[in-house]
């Protein structure tokens, strides 16, 4: 049937297991004349001519989600597990200190996290917290009440000091979606630790409070290039607040949207971030600590 109705249709490409994906499929039949199709495929089909046998029964529920927002209070936890040509770097993340309770509870085979946007492994999450999902596969007890799963909340909270989780809830699928929507044109707020090289007045980093929508371009950060493709991304810096220190330090607040690099807006990256405060200030400035205040997405909804 391939070589006569669509002999181009399924080619192997590289990195790909199977060529015979979904979207290959989608493809095939959009080129293929209906005619054609129904000459190899009648419809409705012939009927059988055999019985069919079962020869294995299996039962599985469908997925149940959970979501909610976590805090993480750690500088020494990543999110997900960090593995490194199989070998573990880090004993914890956030991804497992949360999921072990809900895949004990729930009796699930597996679990897939997701969460809007990631903090690195060094970065404080506070504030009202970062939302997250988890799915849990083939789940066998499905039926919790709002109690229970306040308990269930309690229960995490109680087992570790490094991460918080609040607004713990059942959402559906589709409510899952609400998660990444329009996550690009989210805003986040920080606050950053920066030291400079040269000495600092109040005055002098004073002109940063008066910057507004400063529009910056991004070359992907040297150190996520193994994982992200070389780009160059606009982002904005919505709003900044400067809190003197001493000569060689000051805080920082930002407003910022979704998907900046904030690291590499205070040290440069080299000259990958444009502009940066190193060039805003005319001196070398690096960040020595980073928070996540709040990620303004306004989901699950808060209880």
């Amino acid at each position: 049937f391939r070589a006569t109705a669509c002999p181009d249709c399924f080619k192997p490409a590289k990195n790909k297991q199977s060529v015979f994906t979904r979207m290959a499929v989608i493809k095939a039949l959009e080129k293929i004349k209906e005619e054609d199709f129904l000459k190899h495929f009648p419809c409705p089909p012939s009927s059988p001519e055999n019985l069919c046998v079962a020869l294995e029964i299996q039962c599985n529920n469908g997925a149940v989600f959970v979501a909610g927002r976590y805090n993480k209070y750690s500088r020494n936890l990543p999110q997900t597990p960090w593995i490194i040509d199989g070998e573990r770097k880090l004993e914890s993340s956030v991804e497992e200190l949360i999921s072990e309770h809900l895949m004990a509870e729930f009796k699930a085979d597996s679990f897939n996290f997701s969460s809007s946007g990631r903090e690195d492994v060094d970065v404080r999450t506070l504030g009202n917290g970062r939302p997250f999902a988890i799915e849990l596969v083939n789940p066998r007890r499905i039926h919790f009440t709002a109690e229970e799963m306040k308990g269930l909340q309690q229960t995490i909270n109680k087992s570790s000091d490094k991460i918080q989780v609040r607004d713990l809830q059942l959402v559906t699928r589709e409510a899952i979606g609400r998660m990444k929507e329009g996550e690009e044109e989210k805003t986040k707020t920080y606050s950053a630790l920066i030291w400079t090289d040269k000495a600092i007045q109040k005055e002098d980093i004073a002109f940063l409070d008066d910057i507004k929508e400063l529009k910056l371009d991004q070359k992907t950060p040297l150190r996520v290039l193994h994982r992200r493709p070389l780009a160059v991304r606009c982002r904005v810096i919505h709003t900044m607040r400067s809190e003197y220190i001493d000569e060689h330090h000051f805080r920082l607040h930002l407003k910022t949207q979704a998907g900046t690099y904030i690291k590499e807006f205070v040290h440069g990256d080299f000259g990958r971030t444009k502009p940066n405060i190193g060039s805003l200030l005319s001196r070398t400035a690096d960040i020595l600590e980073l928070d996540v205040e709040s990620v303004d997405v306004d989901w699950p909804p808060t209880l």
